[in-house]
């Protein structure tokens, strides 16, 4: 990877991003000198969406990276990623929770989750539709979950260039959002977090209240 583009790209879209919102830099399929190059420059938190891939990049990187695994999550690849990942971005159930739950239990330790909010045309895409996520959230299981921590809300918009569309689909999910934090349905110090926004609609997300960013071809270019 040529470095001083790769210092260029960071350059631009940390500038074009707020201080307030955190950006992760979608790793997935990249190398671990490619994710070297981007931790030199001082970035620390990554995006993956393969367990295993992650199991093993986990390995060979430095401690203090902040894991971020952002795809969807199937129950028997929790194993692979129980022991150190800090953000799981897309729970979608109470099956993916229970496991969650069994693997932090036996690594004795917490690990953080957002609930994922279905919010495109596509069906294809996960997530739970957003009176199904209003409820997992306010009636959230302490008993049955105490080693997962609810932190939010995350959504993918659907895949189209109509950006109208795409500002309409986070719009909805930042009221969401909002209004669970309102209505002291949840711990506010807690629910914080609202994870959308990628390479070609960031802008729009964060417009919308989006706090965290998933961002990987504007910094490491397109994939081969």
């Amino acid at each position: 990877m040529n470095r001083s583009l790769l210092a260029e790209r960071y350059a631009q879209v940390r500038a074009s991003i707020p201080q307030h919102v955190k950006l992760i830099a979608v790793s997935k399929t990249r190398t671990v000198e490619d994710i070297m190059a981007l931790y030199e420059l001082g970035h620390r938190a990554f995006g993956e969406n393969y367990p295993q891939e992650l199991r093993d990049k986990q390995a060979l990187l430095p401690e203090d990276i902040e894991w971020h695994f952002i795809g969807h999550l199937q129950t028997n690849k929790v194993k692979y990623i129980a022991p150190f990942v800090d953000l799981v971005h897309a729970v979608d159930g109470a099956k993916l929770l229970d496991e969650l739950e069994k693997r932090a239990a036996a690594a004795d330790r917490s690990i953080d989750a957002l609930v994922q909010v279905h919010i495109a045309q596509e069906e294809t895409k996960y997530g739970l539709d957003e009176q199904e996520a209003r409820v997992l959230v306010t009636t959230w299981d302490r008993a049955r979950w105490p080693h997962v921590q609810v932190r939010g809300l995350m959504g993918m918009s659907t895949n189209t260039d109509h950006r109208d569309l795409i500002r309409n689909e986070f719009a909805a999910l930042g009221r969401l959002f909002r209004a669970l934090r309102s209505e002291n349905e949840v711990d506010t110090e807690r629910f914080t977090e609202l994870s959308m926004g990628m390479s070609g609609d960031a802008d729009l997300a964060i417009a919308e209240g989006s706090t965290m960013v998933r961002i990987g071809s504007a910094i490491f270019g397109e994939r081969p």
